[in-house]
């Protein structure tokens, strides 16, 4: 049995992996699938001062309290900041990384230097610190790469702003251990918006494609969980 602790991404939260989980647990694996502050049953604790160091707290304390090791960390978009940050302060605890369509930093780096579209999003933020979800276009991009009119009203549902905090803290990768942490990136590469750019994959990692837009957890589960279960 592995553990997997799956990290939604920006303006999600832990309710958009509930296609994923049962197949994980159906194969015999414990999962987690928590919402980040600000998110789901979190969200009343949205706020300016919640930032990418928050949810890295939230999931080095997860894994903490509930004393998890060997643990297959998945990051989706955003998480790919949070996943990094996660393995830097506790890399004995982290048997594999999964970058699942994610930000895939540098040492220091914000999520603007990992992508700089986002100074965009900072740039129109609602009250100087929150960014409203992004919003729907037509197929194939949809809602985050969801186009089913009943997918996207789910989706739609779960969906709370993002803190403009998140988008420009530096993330801290100065832990060598971490590095020889097994790395997979799984590449959604149906949809992508104008103006998204992939960075190359350092050499070495595990790089693997779905055949759908971003959300693929939502869009693709089955295919995603084969893919997730080659990293146990």
């Amino acid at each position: 049995m592995a553990t997997f602790l799956l990290v939604h991404g920006a303006w999600h939260s832990g309710r958009s992996w509930d296609r994923t989980v049962p197949l994980l647990e159906s194969a015999g694996h414990r999962v987690l699938a928590p919402s980040l502050t600000g998110y789901g049953d979190k969200a009343h604790l949205l706020g300016p001062e919640v930032g990418l160091g928050t949810h890295v707290d939230d999931v080095a304390g997860l894994i903490e309290d509930e004393r998890l090791d060997d643990v297959v960390l998945v990051g989706h978009s955003y998480a790919g900041m949070v996943i990094s940050g996660v393995a830097d302060r506790a890399p004995e605890r982290i048997a594999h990384l999964v970058f699942l369509d994610a930000m895939v930093p540098e040492d220091g780096e914000t999520a603007v230097d990992v992508l700089p579209i986002t100074k965009q999003l900072i740039d129109v933020a609602v009250d100087g610190w929150r960014v409203p979800p992004m919003p729907e276009q037509p197929p194939p991009i949809g809602l985050f790469g969801v186009t089913d009119p009943d997918d996207v009203a789910w989706l739609r549902s779960m969906l709370s702003d993002h803190p403009v905090r998140c988008l420009q803290e530096p993330v801290r990768l100065d832990n060598p251990a971490a590095r020889a942490i097994p790395r997979t990136h799984i590449h959604c590469v149906r949809g992508r918006p104008a103006g998204i750019t992939r960075r190359p994959v350092p050499a070495g990692d595990r790089v693997r494609e779905l055949p759908t837009g971003h959300d693929c957890m939502i869009t693709m589960p089955a295919e995603l969980v084969r893919l997730l279960l080659e990293a146990v």
